[in-house]
Parts: structure tokens; sequence; C-alpha cells
């Protein structure tokens, strides 16, 4: 058992602070652990008490009976230190401070926390919190937390297999409570509070070892370590994780709860994609995919079949697979030729299946449709949409999803919109099935487009490869076109001229028509500041040259490349690694901002996924008589960029701007590097 794992396997628990005093938060664990049957040793710890709700008490940890696998620290911020350092005396493993005044309160706050965590690191002990609610293991009744749900009567208390692991101890018990009241089974609750030790995502970690967990859900406030991810991602685990500061606002909400800095928004949003981890934006959504995360069924691919008695609901369901992830299977022949004897005429025989109200007269209407479907090879899951349907209709229509999931093996998600009064029994008839239950069509598609997204295979994301550092240093722009020539990647022909008559001559050596540009370091935007004459002949070479040398620097001629499509590409480092970002290039790279990013190093074929991402991917295909681009040649750039940057230091910024795609090739027609405060362009 690992240290972390105390958190629900523990067979003893020392309850520091533990009170008899109602009201009292060091009462709450107390009367949680013996209310709900805790299976190991209470060990309640205070000096002026003998005895606390029937249990014998201890002056410390160390007089305790051991070994002691978790303690619950619940006194005042400036006793932590001293609690600590009992635990550590007494050999404790892990400890939980719910005890708040630390990072969350300010810097002396913060100093104390690093105090206390470097003597805990010292002495073995590892620490959730402080600042947080605690933890709940339901298969052992570990509740060793102060959280006033289960305080509250008639709380449901079944061993679940979903895992709620959040940094904010409140929200994460409130949505454990949503989850409970939505007929959702949690397993295990667990808050970090400030992660200032053992961080929420080190914890979702260890519980994606823990076999009985069907899926890992996650609230985030911390800029999450790229290797635990990994970790996490490798388990194979469904995981889905709600990470607030995706604006400057919440960012700094964020900071100013626990200490956390937000991490570039776009760029976790690339790492999740990459690493299969569902990204969610609000609770709803979390508990959303909790419940498909809880079905057994797995589907092969993202093709879904629509069957609906209401065509209102099947068109909504069309409209949310647009853009999810997900496709309307086409259907076999076949399949449409037997959904045709099935399906009344006034109804639809094309994905969305709408079998019509019919199925209220003849509700063997669903048990054949849904046959149909189990049985065509191209569709991968199930949406079944039914509206208004109440009591016994309900019932069969239940009955026939049931057995259709049982019997084909793909998942069946469920659009019921109605009220529950409609139908009481249907939502705990349609758990008890491992249907997925939904009140729109709309939340029951993202919940599907969860699941492949959790399903679909990938190979696993490389690791960086350490290596010597060749980071360029100091590169001029003519220094880093040849570096980037020396690595496949082309560029326009040219040389750097020492002179108005040697301009002359370079211009006509690419072809007689050119680009002048000045080269001065640090001067970033060469065009607003006059620093590139485009179209450039012999007869106006001289002249040219004399305007932009003024400006301080060198020159570089290089030929006039014709037009294509203008793409941006970058490197840059964030905290979770290196980063490689595409768009559309040239003057409306800030204005569209259409990119895609992705972390590096790249697997094999995914610089055309991040070209197909882009909004204008369609610009690459030719448009109004437009010769189509080379996407091809377009990836290329972006795995050779990949390649290049692999052995430099973090710290820099590569920025390709434009890369022009050819009807044949590409060409990088600007570049410029910036390494630490140095820019060059």
């Amino acid at each position: 058992m690992s240290d972390i794992s105390a958190l629900w396997n523990a067979d003893s628990i020392a309850v520091i602070g533990a009170s008899e005093r109602p009201g009292a938060l060091g009462r709450k664990p107390m009367d949680y652990l013996l209310r709900y049957g805790y299976k190991g040793r209470v060990l309640p710890v205070n000096p002026r008490s003998a005895e606390i709700l029937g249990v014998p008490a201890y002056p410390s940890v160390k007089d305790a009976p051991g070994p002691v696998d978790l303690a619950l620290i619940m006194v005042a911020a400036a006793r932590v230190a001293d609690a600590v350092d009992d635990c550590v005396a007494a050999g404790v493993p892990l400890a939980i401070i719910a005890s708040s005044g630390f990072a969350e309160t300010g810097e002396e706050g913060a100093r104390l926390q690093d105090e206390i965590v470097a003597k805990a690191r010292a002495g073995g002990l590892r620490i959730i919190g402080p600042n947080c609610i605690g933890a709940v293991g339901y298969e052992n009744r570990v509740l060793a937390t102060f959280s006033p749900l289960f305080g509250a009567e008639n709380v449901p208390f079944e061993p679940g297999t979903l895992a709620f692991v959040s940094q904010s101890g409140a929200l994460g018990f409130g949505a454990a409570s949503l989850a409970l009241e939505r007929g959702l089974r949690p397993g295990w609750v667990v808050s970090t509070g400030n992660d200032a030790d053992v961080t929420a995502l080190e914890v979702l970690r260890e519980l994606a070892t823990v076999p009985e967990v069907s899926g890992l859900l996650g609230y985030l406030e911390d800029t999450p370590d790229i290797g635990t991810l990994r970790a996490l991602a490798a388990s194979g685990k469904p995981v889905a994780l709600l990470k607030s500061g995706r604006t400057e606002a919440g960012g700094r909400a964020a900071a100013s709860h626990t200490g956390a800095l937000a991490t570039d928004d776009r760029v976790l949003d690339a790492a999740l994609r990459q690493l299969g981890i569902v990204r969610v934006d609000d609770i709803d959504e979390l508990l959303d995919v909790a419940r498909v995360f809880e079905s057994e069924r797995r589907p092969a691919g993202n093709r879904v079949a629509v069957v609906t008695t209401s065509g209102g609901s099947g068109i909504l369901a069309a409209d949310a697979i647009e853009g999810s992830g997900l496709a309307l299977s086409p259907l076999r022949p076949e399949s449409k030729a037997a959904l045709g004897e099935i399906v009344p005429a006034f109804g639809a025989i094309d994905n969305p299946v709408d079998i019509t109200a019919t199925v209220l007269s003849d509700p063997s209407l669903f048990d054949r449709s849904l046959d149909v479907l189990i049985a065509d090879d191209t569709v991968d899951i199930i949406v079944a949409c039914f509206c208004v349907m109440a009591g016994p209709d309900v019932e069969k229509a239940v009955t026939s999803l049931r057995k259709a999931a049982e019997k084909g093996g793909k998942p069946i998600l469920v659009a019921r919109t109605g009220a529950d009064f409609l139908a009481p029994d249907a939502p705990h008839d349609l758990r008890a099935a491992g249907l997925p239950e939904y009140p729109t069509p709309g939340r029951a598609l993202r919940a599907a487009a969860a699941l492949w997204e959790v399903s679909r295979p990938r190979p696993e994301l490389p690791a960086a490869t350490p290596g010597e550092d060749r980071t360029p240093a100091g590169t001029t722009e003519p220094e880093l076109k040849a570096l980037l020539a020396g690595a496949g990647i082309a560029v326009p022909r040219g040389r750097t001229a020492t002179d108005d008559e040697d301009a002359v001559r370079a211009v006509r050596e690419v072809g007689g028509r050119a680009v002048l540009k000045a080269v001065v370091p640090g001067l970033l935007h060469k065009t607003e500041a006059g620093g590139v004459r485009i179209g450039v002949t012999p007869e106006t070479a001289a002249e040219s040259f004399r305007r932009l040398s003024a400006l301080g620097g060198g020159v570089l001629v290089e030929e006039l490349v014709e037009e294509g499509v203008e793409l941006i590409v970058g490197v840059h480092s964030s905290d979770l690694g290196a980063v490689l970002t595409a768009g559309l290039g040239g003057i409306f790279t800030e204005v569209l901002d259409d990119v895609s990013h992705r972390l590096l190093p790249l697997r094999p074929g995914e610089g055309a996924e991040m070209l197909a991402e882009l909004r204008g991917a369609a610009l690459l295909d030719g448009v109004r008589g437009r010769p189509a681009a080379d996407k091809a040649a377009a990836a290329d750039v972006l795995h050779r960029v990949a390649d290049l940057v692999r052995h430099w230091a973090p710290g820099y910024s590569l920025d390709l701007n434009p890369v022009r795609v050819l009807p044949r090739g590409a060409v990088v027609l600007d570049a410029a590097l910036t390494t630490g405060t140095e820019e060059a362009r």
C-alpha cells in the first residue's frame, strides 16, 4: 500500500484536535467515523481529554498505539508545526492538514506552509493540504473529513466506482453531493487544498491503479505537471478534468485561492487532447461525463446512430454531433432497407432514425430498430432520444434498450426529455441497466464525445529526449535561415548584400525581382518600421539598400516567392514543455487567432492533424479558383521544426511567419528567434 492510498485504505486514523464539543470541527470526523462504521482503529488525540465520544484519547500521536496509517490534523495554523513533529516522531506516513491560514492567505502564510512541508519531508511524512476538507473512501468507510455533507440525514453511502479529486474541498464535496443526488455513486472523494506536497494530480494517478475505479474526475487550480499527466493518461482509466483559470480573471481568482498560477490555457487544452484526457467547462458537464464513465461499454469508433421518437430530438442530436469529434453513421444499405420495413412511412430511415410516436402503440418498433442498428458495423454508439413518454411506455423502452446493449456490447446513451414525475422509476431502471441518461440530446452527445475521447486508440505521447543543449544564440535572420535550410526546411534563395552595388547584383542573382529586409537585432516588426521592400528590381535595388541600411544594420536580399496560403509556425516554452503552434499567418495572425497547438515531440501524422483543425483549413484546399496548397509540404515543415528544436533549452521562442504554402512546396519567408532577453529578426 502506497502512502497516498491511506486516504482510502487506512487501518488506523489519528484525529489530532479531536473534540467532544458540539459544533467543533474536531468533532465532525469523530462523529462520521463512528456513525458510518469505519472498519479500522480511531485514535483521537487531545492532551486535555482521556476519552472522546467513548473512544480512548491520547495526549499525542506518539503516545497512541501504532502503527498509525493516517493523521488528520485539525488544530490552529500556529500549532500545525508541532502536530507535524508529533506525526514524524510516531512514524506516520501521511497526514491531512485541514487547518487554514497558509499560502491561501498571502506571503506570510506561504512561508509558514513551506516550512511545514520541508519539516514533513525531512521526516518522511507526506502532506495533503493544508486548507483542505479531507478525504473519504467508501468501501472501507474512511471518513477523514469534516465536510457537512456527511452530517446530513440519509446520505447515500453505497460504494461506487467513480473517484472525485478536487483542490477545492467545498467544491469537491459539493460536486459529490450533486453526484449522489443524480444517482451517481462515488467510491472515493479527496480534497487536496493548497497542494503543498501531494497534488490532486498525484492522488488521481494513485487512484488510477485501483482496479475498481471506472472513471477519474478532477478539479484543478494549479498548473498540472506534465509527467504526472502522462502517467495518468498511460493508466488507461477514463479521466475528465475541470481546470479553472480559463480567463485572465479566473486565473487571478485561482491564484488568490491557493497561490496557484494559471497555465497557458490553450496549451493545456492541446496537452489533454494529445493524452486522451477530457476537459470539461463546469460541474454539470463533469457529472454528465461521470455518468458515462460508470458504464463498462466502450465504443470502437466515433460513428453514432440516433434513434428517436421525435423528429425535433433527432435534429438536435445531429446538430450536437457537428464539431464534436463524432460523426453520424451512414448506415449500411441493407440496414436502411430493413428499417424501411419497420419504420412508419411518415418516419425517417436515414440517420437520425425517427420511429415516431407510433412506438406508443407498437413498442416492438424500438426492439426491431435497435436490432438493426446493433448489427450494423458502421455504428459504434447509439443515442436513443424520446420525449414526454410516461409510465409503462418508458418501462418498455428501457427494456428494449437494455436488451440491445447486452446483445451488441455497444454503448447506448439515452436522451429522455421529460420530467421525472412522468416515469418515476425510469432513472433507477436506466442506471440499473447501465444506460447513461441525459435530459437533452445535446448533453447526451457531449457525453458520447467524451466517451470516445477516452476510448479512441492513440500511440503513447513520446517523451522529450534530453541531450546536449543546441539552442542557437544571438541569431540574425540570415543565420537562422541557414539553420532552417540545414534542417531541410525550404527558405527563399538569397544572401546579405555588402553595399548598394552588391545589392543590384544580388537582386539579379535571385531572378530580377526581390524582397529586401533590414537585418537589425531587436527590430521585431520590420514592416511597421519601414524595414522591408517588396518587388525590388535591379533598377531600384541601390536606393532600397541605402534606405534599409540607414536603419542601422545589414540588408538581406531574397527572391520574391509567388503567392500562396500563409501560415505561422512557432515553438515556445511553457510550464508543460515545448509547444508547437501552427495557424493562419501573415498579417492576420493576431486578428484571426486561428491556431492549433501540440506538445513536443510530435507523433507521426500530427502535423497534418494540426492543419486539419484550423478553422481556415479550407484555404489550403483552394477557394474561388485558387489552386490547392501543398498540405503535405506544410505538415512536413511542422515535423522538421519539431525535430530541429528537440535539444534546445527552455526559454526560447521561435517564430516563422509567414510560411508560404505553394501548390508545390512550402517556404519560410520570415524567421525570428528569441532566447532569454535576446531578440533577433
